[in-house]
């Protein structure tokens, strides 16, 4: 089992992490510059989704206190 986990792992270290490499040769960059890029794209974009849903929810509780519906003139 210990064999077959390494052997996907190195596969993926030497196919799939080579497209970092290509790009950063394509571009004239190090390798490292464009993984660290990619990561702080991935939290960047993940940072703002959150901070979309916390003004959405923000907003539908503010609209449901200002907008309650009042059973009476008593309730004012």
């Amino acid at each position: 089992m210990l064999t077959l986990i390494h052997n996907i792992r190195y596969f993926f270290e030497r196919r799939g992490f080579y497209v970092s490499s290509r790009l950063a040769d394509k571009i004239g960059m190090r390798a490292k510059s464009v993984r660290l890029f990619f990561i702080y794209a991935s939290f960047f974009t993940m940072g703002i989704g959150f901070v979309v849903y916390l003004t959405l929810a923000f907003w539908l509780k503010l609209k449901d206190l200002v907008y309650t519906k009042r059973s009476s003139v008593f309730d004012l």
